[in-house]
């Protein structure tokens, strides 16, 4: 099975190129993270002509999480246990924004995988309230999945997408440009690292490296000023499954693409 994450930044925008991605890879699952619309916006029938059933968790323009399988996708879910919400305004009610959708796939053709597409709140900058919501979000997020492996040990779980956060120093093209910015800070960092104590851990940095986003402006791209920051996190039964893994840099390249490339692992 071939699994890819894919932060497209807009499946209505971009919806072309996604398809004919799937195709040039020949993906089996796409988990795909801010398509900044709701599901009754959703370009289905592209996918669903390409063989693709699509799971799709949205609530207005922004955030939003899909995912596209050919290999079945069962037992759809669209928060974690626990998953923190954020209120936009002072004294408004939290509300848990579309960041998660998991799903089961894989399971008509051999071992299911209970995958999750994640996109990690921003954080912003270090005094703002959104990055104490980032914190707690990862840190929810850690607690469900310790709960979901103490329940199952030996399940094929995956979790995957923009995490918003580069781990090590050489994740970003000048530490310096960060100093005092959200994505580096030790507290995101180790948020991260629980993941790790708590079961899971990261298939692709041994077997590629590159940054997976580089911004729109000043040139970024061409001066291959990015960050990596979109992994795939897995239990030890995925991890033992996953045979190769790649960063497909040229999905930045062309006309209209996403800040974010495909990453992609192939499992047995």
């Amino acid at each position: 099975m071939r699994l890819a994450t894919w932060n497209v930044n807009s499946a209505r925008t971009r919806v072309d190129r996604i398809i004919d991605f799937l195709a040039r890879r020949d993906v089996d699952v796409l988990a795909m993270q801010e398509t900044k619309c709701r599901p009754d916006q959703f370009p289905r029938a592209p996918f669903e002509a390409a063989g693709y059933e699509v799971a799709v968790h949205g609530l207005n323009q922004w955030n939003g999480v899909a995912i596209a399988s050919r290999v079945g996708l069962d037992d759809v879910a669209t928060a974690f246990p626990g998953q923190p919400g954020w209120a936009a305004k002072a004294g408004a009610e939290p509300v848990v924004e579309a960041r998660a959708l998991g799903g089961t796939v894989g399971g008509a053709d051999g071992e299911p995988v209970r995958l999750w597409s994640l996109y990690v709140p921003n954080g912003r900058e270090l005094t703002h309230p959104h990055y104490r919501y980032k914190l707690d979000w990862l840190a929810a997020l850690r607690d469900a999945v310790a709960d979901w492996l103490a329940a199952d040990p030996g399940q094929s779980l995956a979790l995957v997408g923009d995490w918003n956060v580069a781990p090590r120093d050489e994740d970003v093209w000048d530490m310096s440009v960060f100093e005092g910015a959200t994505h580096v800070s030790a507290p995101e960092r180790a948020a991260l690292a629980a993941l790790e104590g708590a079961g899971l851990q990261e298939v692709t940095r041994e077997r590629v490296t590159n940054y997976t986003y580089w911004d729109y402006q000043q040139l970024r791209f061409p001066r291959n000023e990015g960050m990596r920051i979109d992994f795939v996190y897995g239990s030890a039964a995925f991890a033992a499954r996953v045979r190769d893994a790649a960063i497909d840099r040229n999905e930045r390249k062309g006309k209209g693409p996403s800040d974010h490339v495909p990453v992609v692992v192939d499992l047995d």
